[in-house]
């Protein structure tokens, strides 16, 4: 077997092909835009290089087929609770089913991170942001999310045979958005709807700045500083907000308030992927003209949970269920192709958060990730990622 570093242009189209090659008769996979990919290892592209470095891999066999691939790399913001060493990252890893080829893979990554003083490597994880590419699919097996990571089963024994842990799990649940609300659900929302200083109302396109400082509010307050997510400026929204623009529903993106001050947000987008995976991983002018006709023609019958957040001193005293009845609303009485429903990630660290998504209605979990920790040192304790409280 020989391992071939990523240095250009066309190396870098090889690591894109391995996964093409290894899931062409999945029909469950989407394949990711090659710029999503390719952007996440461009310095100019990914802000994580200003902390850090990556390299890539792909592992070709003795008759020149590529078998598998693996990035890793260093992020000296990458910090999780508890950590006492310092700790690396491996991500898009693909690989047939080898342990030989995996463990060839793993070791080139271990022993690079080694180099740059790591002592532990946790994976698959994104080289960025944990909003994407985040964790190793062991329940749910079904077409991923935009961004979402996906594999085949046999993965988790490629991973815990060489020695990878459990470090925490990360837990989607999904929604029936054309199911009526829990009666449970529904009283609790009629008592904060007989208060007239509590309203909701979803996104304008109109108004981004209003709605972009009312976000921020709320996310700073309900999310910042948990899990390794960071303090976001409004400026920031303002930016991701216009991104979003050009696919956002106004009519699944909610607000709620208690006299006009922001309290919750229910933050959700159409599944880009239902629109993508027609494209095949490119997005030149022609498929953008492509994805027009597709998102005008073709009804996208998958939305998804990108943040559900209530601020601490309303948390509790059932605005969740407030903001998600008062979206239901007009969701369900509105004209809108959906039939599913998924919500990102919650770590099993954050057993508040796993009892909102709960919550919510007759919620289920739709797939299980993982994200996992190898320590060099097999002498040392392992501890899983501690439980907030």
């Amino acid at each position: 077997m020989q391992l071939i570093p990523i240095t250009d242009q066309h190396t870098a189209q090889l690591f894109l092909q391995v996964a093409v090659q290894l899931y062409k008769t999945d029909k469950n996979w989407i394949q990711p835009l090659d710029k999503d990919i390719n952007d996440v290892f461009d310095p100019k592209k990914n802000k994580a290089f200003r902390f850090g470095e990556a390299q890539r891999w792909v592992l070709k066999n003795n008759d020149g087929q590529r078998i598998g691939r693996i990035a890793a790399f260093i992020n000296k913001k990458y910090k999780n609770k508890g950590d006492d060493v310092p700790v690396g990252g491996i991500g898009f890893f693909e690989c047939i089913n080898n342990q030989q080829a995996a463990d060839m893979l793993f070791n080139t990554a271990k022993t690079w991170l080694q180099q740059k003083g790591m002592e532990a490597m946790d994976g698959p994880i994104n080289f960025g942001e944990r909003d994407r590419w985040w964790g190793l699919v062991t329940m749910g097996f079904n077409e991923p999310s935009y961004c979402m990571n996906y594999n085949p089963p046999y993965y988790v024994q490629l991973f815990e045979n060489y020695g990878f842990k459990l470090f925490f799990n990360q837990v989607c649940f999904g929604l029936h958005p054309k199911k009526p609300l829990t009666q449970k659900l529904i009283d609790r929302h009629a008592i904060l709807e007989k208060d007239k200083a509590f309203s909701a109302r979803h996104i304008q396109k109109s108004q981004l700045e209003k709605f972009a400082t009312d976000f921020t509010t709320v996310y700073n307050k309900a999310w910042a500083g948990h899990g390794g997510l960071k303090q976001l400026s409004k400026d920031q929204v303002i930016i991701m907000f216009k991104a979003m623009k050009p696919v956002m529903d106004e009519k699944i993106i909610w607000f709620a308030y208690h006299n006009e001050d922001p309290i919750a947000i229910f933050i959700n987008l159409p599944d880009l992927n239902q629109w993508f995976k027609y494209l095949k991983g490119k997005f030149g002018l022609l498929q953008k003209l492509q994805f027009l006709w597709i998102k005008k023609f073709k009804p996208n019958k998958k939305f998804t949970g990108l943040v559900f957040g209530i601020v601490p001193e309303w948390q509790g005293k059932g605005v969740d269920a407030y903001i998600v009845a008062e979206s239901a609303k007009v969701i369900q009485t509105s004209n809108t192709s959906y039939t599913e429903y998924e919500m990102q990630w919650i770590g099993d660290f954050n057993p508040k958060m796993l009892n909102v998504a709960e919550g919510i209605g007759e919620t289920f979990r739709t797939r299980n990730l993982v994200t996992y920790r190898h320590l060099f040192d097999s002498t040392k304790e392992f501890k899983r990622h501690p439980v907030f409280v």
